[in-house]
């Protein structure tokens, strides 16, 4: 029988899973959660609102981070609800597990990845910006304009919208007919498909061709870019101002890594680990999706001085 036939069969939901062996404790460990939600939303909304209001940050840079700050609120807010939910509020019905809706979750791994790709294309954005204004300065702001920024910003969330797209039809037409126990307290494609009883050699592949395209080429084209950022500042005769063009790149290079290391670690988990490694599954899924949100508001506001500045102007006055 077909799976879109078999559709009838399935349960009308997934669980959601918090930390195993943690239940007991479950509203203590909301306490840090709620703590890094709370920061992540007021840290991304001042950046926001201070390049915003602020005419002379309007360059490519803070154009570029005002787009990382949406799209990390994006993250935030769409993780909030299942997460703060598990750990806040399940705790008497049952004590390990959450339900979500078939309809939910897809949308939410829907909302996840495609805002996961977009702050990978933003990233590389980022990359370029520092490459143009180290290697061409005086035809920086030439080059990236404030039309030719938004078209590119436009083209990678459709780029992003695209690819994901397809990924909630493609899960809503198997059969689950397992326990439907997911092991983080939200959706990730990679691991709902697991749950489907249904041949998943499309999904997989599609997957994995979509992860190499998004991820893998903009790593790969942030890694160039730094290679001739380098070729760049190594041809400048000056140390300090070696230093000092090296200095404007350090925000951004947290930024990648922030995002990049446990990105690419939970997919290879995914795809290739074993029953021992389920914790380090759980830990670098709450890294993947609450870290880059909180500190990269914290790491771009102690590294720019410019934006520093605005940030205790407005808080002192």
């Amino acid at each position: 029988m077909s799976a879109i036939n078999d559709t009838k069969f399935n349960p009308a939901v997934f669980f959601l899973t918090g930390i195993p062996g943690q239940e007991d404790v479950n509203l203590w460990i909301s306490v840090p959660f709620c703590l890094m939600y709370v920061i992540s939303i007021i840290g991304n909304s001042v950046i926001l609102f201070i390049i915003n209001t602020d005419p002379s940050l309007h360059e490519p840079m803070y154009i570029f981070l005002s787009m990382l700050a949406i799209t990390d609120l994006g993250l935030s807010i769409v993780t909030m609800p299942t997460i703060l939910g598990l750990f806040l509020f399940n705790s008497r019905e049952i004590s390990v597990d959450a339900e979500i809706s078939y309809d939910a979750c897809f949308a939410q791994l829907f909302f996840i990845h495609s805002l996961s790709y977009i702050e990978s294309s933003i990233l590389l954005l980022m990359a370029f910006d520092r490459f143009v204004a180290i290697s061409n300065p005086l035809r920086y702001a030439s080059i990236l304009t404030p039309p030719r920024i938004a078209r590119m910003g436009l083209f990678f969330v459709l780029r992003s919208v695209a690819l994901i797209l397809p990924l909630p039809f493609l899960l809503k037409r198997f059969r689950y007919c397992r326990a439907n126990v997911l092991s983080h307290s939200y959706c990730l494609h990679q691991e709902v498909m697991k749950m489907a009883c249904s041949d998943i050699t499309v999904n997989s592949i599609y997957g994995l061709s979509i992860k190499l395209l998004m991820v893998g080429l903009d790593s790969l084209l942030i890694f160039l870019s730094y290679v001739m950022i380098l070729k760049t500042v190594l041809s400048v005769a000056s140390h300090a101002e070696r230093l000092k063009a090296l200095n404007t790149c350090i925000s951004h290079l947290c930024a990648v890594l922030l995002f990049y290391i446990p990105e690419i670690g939970l997919s290879v988990i995914h795809r290739f680990g074993n029953s021992s490694s389920h914790f380090l599954q759980i830990l670098l899924g709450y890294v993947y999706l609450l870290v880059p949100p909180l500190m990269n508001p914290i790491v771009y506001s102690v590294k720019s001085k410019h934006l520093r500045s605005r940030i205790i102007r407005l808080f002192i006055k």
